[in-house]
């Protein structure tokens, strides 16, 4: 097997930096091998992981390298492979822990109407499975057992309740006639970036795809979505976002899409959306049925055009084409500032 392997170095301040990339790590399902070393499987999504992460932690004013490596001596395949299991396995028994503790807890009220909090415990749950599944890379069996525990929780919410769940709630001339250059293998925020640029800065946006590791461009492209590109993660930005942010285009359909993107791109949670799981399946079912770049592009364009519509309908119905399919405005929206 191969492995990437995250090596970084990080200044004593800010503080915050440590516990900021640890996090992060966390959340990518990293393995340490030892102080400073990180481990993932070879995926080109754990690459992406990576990149984010050592770019962060340059940008705090730490150093970072990421190599693929082949493991010689100190730990084998085998015992990497079952850390990772149980990596996996110890999440999905913490998981399993807190969905019988609400199982029971609907046990005693099982003949009251469904509460807000006991709905928002359910989506918190769901989004948790979400996380977990995102870092078991090899397949846990806990993973059906956690699902069959949610299912009957949901089962039971859902018996005698009333309503719904409830939801919680560069200058644009010289982007015009460019070739936009991103990775293969396009995903979330890919997909929704290179969507936004068709739709709302260039209609005649041209695409091309390069490997992770061959991010070199020809005059006159734009890079998106890679580390070093023109657009790209800024701060806690998904590129979607920087998108959005440095053309001035504002939209209250895109900044909710903006925050799904984020949610399922950067799995830090931070707008908390609960359609982020369900977005994040669909691009997952896209990246199945369309192994081919371009192929996936335009199915993800149907996507985030159905998406938009949903969001624009309920902000602004004014905007929408008379057989309501979507209608990109002419001119995007700009900011005063």
């Amino acid at each position: 097997m191969k492995w990437y392997l995250l090596i970084h170095q990080l200044p004593p301040r800010p503080i915050y930096l440590r516990a900021k990339i640890g996090n992060r790590l966390d959340r990518v399902g990293g393995l340490a091998l030892k102080n400073s070393v990180y481990v993932l499987p070879e995926r080109d999504e754990c690459l992406e992981d990576l990149q984010w992460i050592a770019q962060e932690a340059v940008a705090g004013g730490g150093s970072a390298f990421l190599c693929r490596a082949e493991l010689v001596e100190g730990v084998s395949d085998e015992a990497l492979v079952g850390r990772f299991r149980k990596q996996a396995a110890d999440a999905y028994e913490a998981l399993k822990d807190e969905i019988a503790k609400a199982l029971d807890e609907v046990r005693e009220r099982d003949r009251k109407p469904v509460t807000g909090t006991q709905a928002g415990v359910l989506l918190r749950l769901k989004k948790r499975l979400e996380e977990i599944s995102g870092i078991d890379f090899f397949g846990s069996p806990f993973r059906k057992e956690a699902e069959a525990m949610l299912r009957s929780l949901e089962t039971k919410l859902n018996r005698g309740k009333r309503g719904g769940t409830p939801r919680v709630p560069a200058p644009l001339a010289d982007l015009i006639g460019r070739t936009w250059v991103t990775r293969r293998d396009p995903r979330v925020d890919r997909l929704a970036s290179a969507w936004l640029i068709r739709r709302f800065i260039d209609p005649g946006a041209r695409f091309r795809f390069v490997g992770p590791l061959r991010e070199a461009r020809k005059k006159g492209e734009l890079g998106f979505d890679f580390v070093g590109g023109d657009f790209t993660h800024e701060g806690d930005h998904c590129t979607f976002e920087t998108l959005l942010a440095r053309t001035g285009i504002t939209d209250p359909a895109l900044s909710e899409i903006a925050e799904i993107v984020h949610d399922v791109d950067l799995k830090d949670a931070k707008y908390g959306r609960p359609d982020a799981p369900g977005v994040r399946q669909l691009i997952q079912g896209l990246v199945h049925a369309h192994p081919e770049d371009e192929d996936r592009l335009a199915s993800g364009f149907s996507l985030f055009d159905h998406l938009y519509a949903s969001f624009e309908a309920r902000s602004a119905p004014a905007r929408r084409g008379a057989k309501g399919r979507v209608r990109p405005a002419k001119r995007p929206h700009r900011s005063s500032g």
